[in-house]
């Protein structure tokens, strides 16, 4: 099975940058107050993403480094990666583990840097923000494409030692990382178990990415 990503994810790519439209109350938010510190957060990421895709004086290798930087500052890394290789981490080696954290890293970064281009200003709204636990914030949020209709937009907030990091996106109901998990988990039992050959193919699919456009 390849490894790919779904129409939801270009939603998840169009509507990051969009994210400035968010109330700018959100931004006063102090810590004590979790939901509150998760939309500002949220906000402050997007702010950062509209000012990297609206840039004119960067190349695009600067731009997918500046998304890079982004993605680490915005999103839990380890732990989505971990939960998307799901069973499979706890059996592959250290260097295994190594090897798929910067192979994962890269894909998500060149696939979703590539499709940036795709904006069009998309308009973004919050509606609410709603905890989930004691450590788990759920944004939702609107998002309305150019051409059609709104699409709901949940992004799972989680704080840990003080941080705040993303580590989850769920798109009309349906999380991105169940589905990359399971997206991942059927590419590596058509490899028939073995770790090395499906890193192989995450290598080769960001070689692909990296290659220039015709």
């Amino acid at each position: 099975m390849a490894v790919t990503l779904s129409r939801r994810s270009l939603l998840i790519c169009l509507s990051l940058p969009a994210l400035c439209g968010w109330p700018a109350a959100a931004v006063q938010a102090q810590a004590g107050d979790l939901p509150a510190r998760a939309r500002s957060f949220v906000d402050t990421l997007g702010n950062e993403a509209v000012a990297t895709m609206a840039a004119t004086n960067i190349t695009r290798a600067e731009r997918i480094e500046q998304f890079r930087a982004l993605f680490h500052k915005g999103f839990d890394v380890p732990t989505i990666a971990r939960f998307v290789l799901g069973r499979y981490w706890g059996v592959a080696t250290p260097a295994q583990q190594q090897e798929y954290l910067k192979q994962f890293e890269e894909m998500v970064v060149r696939s979703y840097a590539a499709r940036f281009d795709s904006y069009r200003g998309e308009r973004f709204r919050i509606t609410s923000s709603r905890p989930d636990g004691s450590h788990d914030v759920f944004v939702a949020t609107e998002v309305t494409p150019g051409n059609g209709p709104p699409v709901n937009v949940e992004w799972r907030v989680r704080e840990r030692d003080g941080t705040l990091g993303i580590i989850d996106v769920v798109v009309e109901g349906v999380s991105m990382s169940v589905t990359q998990r399971q997206e991942f988990g059927s590419a590596i039992q058509a490899k028939g178990g073995n770790m090395d050959a499906f890193l192989q193919t995450l290598r080769e699919k960001n070689a692909a990415l990296a290659a220039p456009t015709p």
